[in-house]
């Protein structure tokens, strides 16, 4: 039968064992958990590029959309005094007309 000092000799040799192991088991986790940040941080950097790049193109290509609505909208205007200008040498009398009749009713307007 083995002696108490025997048995203690054998728990303290498990104790080591079960301690070593657990200190094993926690350095890993913490080289585990370092790693981890780092990644995090990379995706980070990466996600904030990504999202500063796309907003730049978002701006981008807001400002080719306006440009272009910009020369749409000149074009237009342009046209409009085209013809404006046509059907005053056609009719001239009808449009002396039509001008008379718009500035009386903005008279009408603003007196109110």
């Amino acid at each position: 039968m083995p002696s108490a000092a025997e048995k203690g000799g054998k728990s303290d040799n498990g104790s080591r064992v079960i301690s070593q192991d657990l200190e094993a088991d926690i350095a890993q986790l913490k080289s585990d958990l370092a790693k981890l940040a780092k990644q995090l941080q990379s995706t980070g950097g990466h996600s904030y590029g990504a999202a500063r790049r796309a907003a730049s193109e978002g701006v981008d290509q807001l400002k080719a959309q306006g440009e272009a609505a910009i020369e749409r909208v000149r074009s237009g205007a342009s046209d409009l005094e085209t013809r404006l200008e046509e059907a005053i040498r056609e009719k001239p009398l009808t449009s002396l007309g039509v001008a008379i009749g718009v500035g009386f009713m903005l008279a009408l307007l603003t007196r109110r």
